[in-house]
């Protein structure tokens, strides 16, 4: 692994998107073929995060990465109050369990791997190897790509005009995760809103990807607050030294 790191970030980062995309594909299914709907995935990306995690600390990669405390004060960063909001707004409209207890602690402890993978296979991998040459086309392409890269959803069933709401709102999270990156030098707080944002689903009573008016205007709400924040993140927190 640190000698395909070391000749190509970029391609390094094409491959733990494969192996996580197709894997986890691999892992939905299994799951279900055991009568679980999410225990298998569980497996697969406790695992995934901990050879990544092992990884990047035997190669010092930890300040690279972004696995760090950020250079900005909390408090230039608005307190991440624009940031956590539309991740726990969803849960604002009534909580309740939407899985047995047992699936609840599988899916919770799976999305939570799956906010740090996401993040340092993104935000980290992809964004930090293609920066190196320009960084206009890494914040594109990493936020981009990190949309697109929820499609794989339609070969597990899910409903075409859900995935394509899904995808909408992946890209528009993907750029404002990577300017908070870009300009703090911190996954940290990225990785908190990935984490929550996928595991409160869970909890809240309403489908945030069913077309009723309710659930249209929650996520137009969030979609308002996200691009808000990141323009605010452009234009009033200074780039870093690099």
């Amino acid at each position: 692994m640190k000698k395909l790191f070391e000749k190509n970030e970029v391609t390094f980062a094409v491959i733990l998107i494969v192996v996580y995309v197709v894997g986890s594909s691999i892992m939905m299914n299994l799951s279900e073929s055991l009568g679980s709907e999410f225990l298998a995935q569980m497996i697969f990306h406790i695992v995934m995060s901990v050879m990544i995690f092992v990884f990047i600390k035997k190669n010092d990669l930890m300040n690279y990465l972004g696995l760090c405390s950020p250079e900005v004060p909390a408090g230039k960063m608005l307190f991440y109050i624009p940031l956590l909001l539309p991740a726990v707004m969803p849960i604002f409209f009534g909580i309740g369990l939407r899985y047995s207890p047992m699936e609840m602690v599988f899916r919770t402890v799976s999305m939570i791997c799956v906010g740090f993978l996401e993040e340092i296979i993104f935000r980290g991998f992809l964004f930090k190897g293609i920066c190196k040459s320009n960084v206009t086309r890494a914040i594109v392409i990493s936020s981009v790509t990190f949309g697109i890269g929820h499609i794989v959803n339609l070969l597990n069933g899910y409903d075409i005009v859900k995935e394509v709401i899904q995808i909408i709102y992946a890209v528009c999270v993907g750029f404002l995760l990577v300017f908070i990156f870009y300009r703090t030098g911190s996954l940290i707080m990225c990785i908190v809103f990935h984490s929550l944002n996928n595991s409160l689903t869970a909890f809240a009573t309403t489908d945030w990807g069913e077309s009723s008016s309710l659930n249209m205007i929650l996520l137009a709400v969030r979609l308002i607050i996200m691009v808000a924040y990141t323009v605010y993140i452009v234009k009033f927190i200074p780039k870093r030294a690099e």
